[in-house]
């Protein structure tokens, strides 16, 4: 008899546990903002991508869009756009040789693209690794691998890529990305075989192999922990000496690290964009870093989108701090779903609470948030950025910042011969 009432409960508690979570459900969908990805596209002539470089990174042109007008600069005129209360802030992650070329015994070819760290999970210990690993990675031409092991292609006889003996073995496919282990001579770290038989993911809209520019010009001066598929772009115009004339003006600098996935390169491919979903990406920030923002009370200036992302993820990471007590992954739809009453300094300050707790010098976590238009900006002010591919999540990102008005910057940019893409010019965007 007894288990009978039991099972009636059971059976009662699912039903309302249903119904609680179809009506969650719905009201998630109505909290969503509906855009339409369509509205973000722009007529982008193959000629006005910058396929290579500039010879000297700082002479870019610099849009500079500030009380809804935009301006024409010389990237070097940046520090005298800066305001001087303000303090800037860098990602110095590094973009690593990620792309592989492997081959069949059949002759046929397989490109691995490696995206995340999966055993070892922790980058550092990762790069340091010998004899075998195993990473997350977007596999071309998976279906022709018959999970059989593949050798590292070297057409040349290269002795010393020889002497690697890099293998590869899948372990899983799960949705777009499988798990392949990498096995070679066990006395190499990891970090060594990628530079030696690894080629830089540079972009595939620029349409062409990487070269031997790339592996210089592909990466900031400041680049410092190695970790991204893709370079944060924005950095690529700054020099020694506009760095110089930023400190000199008394403007602070400071980094964050957020390592850039694969998701960078992706289209918006639904005609919603609330069914697009964004790839996570792992972030790394101090408690030194957090108490000088709290500190610090002039305008705050990011540059490129991945420190957007990782700056406004800090807030929501403070959020679960408070309401959870840890510091959990930034969903991609979280700062949409409801409205969160906590201040800034309230969100910071849980997030140092918790690592003093832990006895923490820096938080590793991990977001997915999407920036779209109807976004609420908690702590960005100033934007510096490239120009961004049509129907991309990077543009919804600007059009957010800009509230709507990105189609008048970039009809602007079109206009007067800006350069587009991750080669291409910059700007300075003042989110007022």
């Amino acid at each position: 008899m007894l288990t009978n009432v039991i099972k009636a409960l059971m059976e009662e508690i699912l039903i309302i546990l249903r119904i609680y979570l179809i009506l969650y459900s719905i009201n998630l969908k109505q909290m969503i903002p509906e855009i339409r990805i369509e509205e973000y596209n722009y007529d982008l002539p193959d000629g006005r991508i910058a396929k290579y470089p500039l010879p000297e990174r700082d002479s870019s042109k610099l849009l500079c869009f500030r009380n809804g007008q935009p301006e024409t600069y010389r990237f070097t005129d940046m520090p005298s756009l800066l305001p001087e209360d303000s303090i800037i802030i860098f990602n110095d992650t590094k973009v690593v040789p990620a792309r592989l070329h492997f081959q069949r015994s059949s002759g046929a070819h397989i490109e691995i693209f490696c995206l995340e760290p999966v055993d070892p999970e922790e980058y550092v210990m990762m790069f340091a690794v010998t004899g075998s690993c195993r990473w997350k990675c977007i596999v071309g031409n998976v279906k022709r691998w018959k999970n059989d092991t593949l050798n590292l292609y070297n057409p040349f006889d290269d002795e010393t890529i020889a002497a690697m003996n890099l293998k590869a073995d899948l372990i899983e496919r799960t949705g777009e990305t499988s798990v392949v282990e990498f096995t070679w001579c066990d006395s190499i770290p990891f970090s060594r075989v990628l530079e030696i038989c690894g080629s830089v993911p540079i972009p595939p809209y620029l349409n062409r192999d990487t070269e031997e520019i790339d592996l210089e010009r592909y990466q900031t001066l400041y680049a410092r922990y190695r970790g991204s598929v893709a370079a944060p772009t924005a950095g690529l115009h700054f020099t020694e000496n506009v760095l110089e004339a930023i400190r000199n003006k008394g403007i602070c600098i400071d980094t964050v690290c957020l390592h850039v996935g694969a998701g960078t390169f992706l289209p918006v491919k639904s005609s919603l964009v609330s069914e697009h979903t964004m790839h996570r990406e792992p972030f790394v920030v101090t408690a030194d870093f957090l108490r000088r923002l709290i500190a610090h009370q002039g305008k705050l200036v990011a540059v490129g989108t991945t420190s957007v992302r990782t700056l406004e993820s800090l807030y929501y990471i403070g959020v679960n701090c408070i309401e959870k007590g840890y510091p959990h992954d930034v969903g991609q739809w979280d700062p949409y779903i409801r409205s969160y009453g906590y201040s800034l300094t309230e969100a910071l300050n849980a997030i140092i609470s918790y690592m003093e707790a832990k006895g923490l010098d820096q938080l590793q976590a991990g977001t997915r948030i999407i920036i779209v238009p109807g976004y609420d900006f908690k702590i960005v002010d100033i934007l510096v950025t490239n120009f961004h591919q049509p129907q991309s999540t990077l543009l919804l990102l600007i059009s957010a910042f800009l509230k709507g008005e990105w189609k008048q910057v970039y009809d602007y940019a079109l206009g007067n011969d800006f350069r587009f893409l991750s080669y291409g010019d910059s700007s300075i965007l003042f989110r007022e």
